[in-house]
């Protein structure tokens, strides 16, 4: 039977071939020279003050929980988000399994420069191509997602280069221990534990505990899924986390600064 990251991948490459293309190394770094740098976000998870940060998501709904905030405006979020005090945000630009749009992440960076703070823009979707890269840094993203477990070596090597090419930041997912090792072999300096699986949807938060004691001296250490409370934010924290990424539980609170507060002092 697939599980569940197999066939969102497999829909991916489909969804995206229609209006694939090669996108050159030039291209890339010439698009970098011509649009404004955007906001660091590797920058943004290393906060002065030692505190958690919180990259606070804008999802709508998710193959695991079903509909969160099926109508929610991106803009709207992001401003909350902001007033909240959150360092970053992910905007989701997965359509099918997510709800989002890149049109999404056009409106929200657009409102971050007209309306600061500028927080910095992770574009969080399944990236396969440098096609998505180069769509990332025209919509204001500071950030990519790559999901080690989805992709091969020679993927990775394409997308992190591209990154890099294009002045973005990568942010390199893991889920189980090998993974660390090729994030690491890549050059990853950003690296999040899923402690959701994205195979079969169970959430542990001891895998963000067990992973990264295994990261490399000097990784920034992001914990993503199933943090909903103080208490879960402090024990990721005490394993190593310098920043938290909260999606579902932020959407659905009737106080997110709340919240948000509670997560940076635990």
């Amino acid at each position: 039977m697939k599980d569940k990251l197999s066939e969102i991948m497999e829909w991916k490459r489909r969804e995206i071939a229609p209006r694939l293309r090669r996108v050159s190394d030039e291209e890339l770094s010439s698009l970098d020279k011509s649009l404004p740098r955007p906001p660091s976000f590797a920058g943004a998870l290393r906060r002065a003050d030692g505190k958690l940060a919180v990259i606070a998501e804008i999802k709508r709904r998710s193959p695991s929980a079903g509909a969160i905030a099926l109508g929610a405006s991106a803009v709207e979020q992001a401003r909350v988000y902001q007033a909240a005090g959150a360092d970053a945000l992910s905007v989701l630009t997965d359509e099918k399994y997510f709800g989002g749009t890149l049109r999404d992440l056009v409106q929200v960076t657009t409102h971050l420069k007209a309306s600061p703070p500028r927080l910095p823009c992770l574009r969080k979707d399944f990236m396969v191509h440098p096609l998505q890269v180069l769509e990332a840094r025209q919509s204001g993203a500071s950030a990519i997602l790559i999901i080690v477990r989805a992709l091969d070596d020679t993927e990775i090597e394409i997308l992190h280069g591209a990154a890099r090419l294009a002045g973005l930041d990568a942010l390199f997912e893991v889920h189980a221990e090998a993974e660390i090792g090729r994030a690491a072999a890549h050059g990853a300096t950003l690296i999040g534990v899923n402690n959701r699986d994205l195979a079969i949807f169970k959430t542990d938060l001891g895998l963000s505990e067990r992973l990264m004691a295994l990261f490399p001296k000097g990784t920034t250490a992001i914990s993503e899924s199933g943090i909903s409370t103080a208490p879960d934010a402090g024990r990721v924290r005490r394993a190593g986390a310098h920043a938290v990424l909260v999606g579902e539980a932020l959407m659905r609170s009737p106080d997110p600064a709340g919240l948000l507060a509670s997560f940076r002092s635990a």
